[in-house]
């Protein structure tokens, strides 16, 4: 049998990018990072991401049909851990821009507008499979997670 913290620690050694996923509900755009993310199809153009049914954005996810993914640059490590709530907010703004009507936030790797496509029960999570309706890119170095901590690609890179 394979208890809950070996598994955490096994699974911290696979080393992940760091994304916002972010929504338009009820007049607020709502957002928490996720790194269960990743890219499904190319024809069409699908990616996956994977909620805890804990989550606070759970339900609200199953209620917008639409997301935003915010691929973070390593400067932007800090924002991934307001949206943790590992970080109080402060007076820190978030740089929330629309694109096709889906919030992102502005300066990110990468950012992708999705839309729900299908919805999966795994386990006490959901994944939710949607379609990239628009993208952009930044160039930068990622954030990165692994083996618990923030990384920043370029000091393993010297």
């Amino acid at each position: 049998m394979v208890d809950n913290r070996s598994f955490r620690k096994v699974m911290g050694q696979f080393a992940t990018g760091i994304t916002v996923v972010s929504a338009n509900y009820h007049r607020e755009i709502i957002g928490m990072t996720v790194n269960a993310f990743m890219s499904v199809s190319l024809d069409p153009k699908l990616i996956a991401i994977s909620i805890d049914e804990n989550a606070r954005m759970y339900k609200k996810l199953q209620e917008t049909k639409a997301f935003g993914i915010s691929i973070l640059a390593e400067e932007q490590a800090e924002l991934s851990k307001v949206f943790a709530r590992q970080l109080d907010q402060g007076n820190r703004v978030i740089p929330f821009v629309q694109q096709a009507d889906i919030p992102v936030i502005n300066g990110s790797l990468a950012t992708l507008s999705c839309e729900v496509n299908e919805k999966v029960v795994a386990g006490d999570h959901m994944i939710f499979i949607a379609e990239v309706t628009a993208i952009n890119q930044n160039e930068g170095n990622p954030s990165i997670f692994y083996g618990g901590n923030y990384r920043k690609l370029s000091e393993i890179l010297k």
